[in-house]
């Protein structure tokens, strides 16, 4: 049944080994660079028990208990209306953006949960394995997370031309389970329950890199994990001068797996190499839809921010701001025009699911993706200078400077020095600080980098519908070979 937020918090407390700038965590819901995001999870989980979100974060199934819409498997557009709703209230809420807090990670199961045939070709018991655990997050309600990338150290050598444990792989066979040995980057880990891991390589043609192919559930409460996390951004500066940071930074972390047992009841696929190209093919057909409905919000937040900005200096009756605002209008419903079409024309999938419609899904990650740093530089061009040289929080509010900036920084009765403050301190977090930096890093790898996205619209985009109608206008005699250019999974 859906948790709460005090048996979040207990969960995590399970003598897990942290790191975090160079000091070893005690507690990480206590840490100052944790707190923000671990509480604002438990904040997530009490929301599904608020009358308030109540009716939009849960549904009762068939055994009666109360699960989170958001874990629910979709079985028709209706499912994804009502996760996409989900998503925006709890977005509303919280008054920001967060990625990494589940329900854009448990997408990725339900990919290997449509290839269960392929799973059973070595062993019926993987594709029992995956029902169970899918079937589990749902009732469960555990924050789960994916853990993709490895370090990979020389590309240009295979695994075992240099240190095998550049990639994650097993070392050894028991009774109980497999051991594996290696290590994954994986955002939120170090505060989250549990861990879908699988490879990240893409060519699987040479036999000897199978103990390699390898992709299981991981309890990341197991005693033999470390987690090695980057500096969080949260409590590095005063909070009113960087609000988004101090408030929604996911901190990332080096998962290292000092040779962990994973029972067998947990492994979804091992030496198999062709369930390991599958789910590298169609990991995003799922969790792709929560990642871009995040773009949509963060375009919302960019528009808001110019627009107030427009307002509070008076520019926003001058042709050229309402054209560069028109341009973020664009880019933002271009993003939610393709969310739009990704439902109304889903596609069943080939476990009996409904996915959003692959082709749309997938030219919209690459508009939201590709487009997010022109967006941002033009919101930045409607900011102008002063998010770069307003003087912080405390120049405010010392007596011998509050005065002046008072005085500069009231621009109309309607909008005083404290409101103009606190708009270009959220604008800079949003577009300038180190913080609004990492999260356009984010943005353009968190679903595996460009080129990967480009590969999934090729493969994904219906070839046949362009050629046939030019065949036909240009006349051409020559048959068209059927399917050209689409290698749908």
């Amino acid at each position: 049944m859906i948790r709460t937020g005090d048996e979040y918090l207990q969960s995590i407390r399970d003598g897990r080994q942290v790191w975090i700038n160079g000091e070893k965590v005690k507690e990480v819901a206590a840490h100052p660079m944790f707190r923000p995001l671990v509480d604002l999870r438990a904040h997530i989980y009490g929301m599904q028990h608020d009358p308030r979100f109540a009716g939009v974060l849960t549904w009762r199934g068939e055994d009666g208990e109360v699960c989170a819409v958001a874990l629910k498997l979709p079985r028709s557009p209706a499912d994804w209306h009502a996760k996409r709703e989900a998503v925006e209230t709890v977005l509303d809420e919280i008054g920001g953006v967060v990625t990494r807090i589940g329900d854009e990670t448990v997408g990725e199961m339900w990919s290997l949960f449509d290839g269960q045939d392929i799973l059973s070709e070595v062993d019926p018991a993987f594709a029992e394995n995956i029902r169970r655990h899918v079937d589990r997050v749902v009732r469960l309600d555990p924050f789960h997370v994916s853990a993709n990338t490895d370090p990979k150290g020389d590309r240009s050598k295979r695994p075992q031309e240099q240190d095998p444990d550049m990639l994650l792989h097993v070392v050894k066979e028991t009774s109980a389970g497999i051991i594996v040995r290696g290590a994954k980057y994986e955002t939120a880990a170090a505060y989250a329950n549990q861990a879908f891991v699988k490879p990240t390589i893409a060519n699987w043609g040479d036999a000897e890199l199978s103990e390699y192919a390898v992709g299981f559930i991981c309890d990341l409460g197991s005693p033999d994990l470390k987690f090695i996390c980057r500096t969080g951004f949260a409590g590095r500066a005063c909070a009113e001068d960087y609000p988004l940071a101090s408030r929604f930074d996911e901190v990332d972390t080096l998962l290292v797996f000092d040779d962990v047992l994973i029972p067998w009841e947990n492994v979804l696929f091992y030496r198999h190499t062709k369930a390991a190209s599958f789910i590298r093919a169609t990991l995003h057909r799922y969790s792709a839809y929560a990642f871009v409905l995040r773009s949509l919000k963060v375009a919302d937040m960019m528009i808001g921010a110019a627009l107030f900005n427009a307002r509070q200096t008076g520019l926003d009756k001058q042709q050229a701001v309402q054209e560069k605002l028109a341009l973020l209008a664009c880019y933002r419903e271009g993003i939610n025009a393709h969310l739009t079409a990704a439902i109304a024309l889903a596609e069943d999938s080939p476990g009996g699911l409904v996915m959003p419609n692959q082709s749309l899904l997938y030219t919209g990650r690459v508009l939201a993706s590709s487009q997010l740093n022109a967006m941002m530089h033009l919101c930045r061009e409607l900011f102008g200078g002063q998010i770069c040289v307003t003087p912080d929080f405390a120049a405010f509010q010392n007596p011998e400077t509050a005065p002046w900036l008072d005085k500069y920084y009231a621009v109309s009765p309607e909008w005083q020095a404290e409101d103009r403050r606190r708009l270009l301190a959220f604008a800079r977090d949003l577009l300038n600080s180190d913080y609004a930096g990492h999260r356009l890093t984010f943005q353009l790898f968190a679903q595996s980098p460009p080129y990967a996205n480009l590969a999934a619209v090729y493969r994904n985009f219906d070839w046949d519908v362009p050629l046939r109608f030019v065949h036909k206008s240009a006349g051409l005699s020559e048959r068209i070979p059927a399917g050209i250019g689409r290698e749908r999974v």
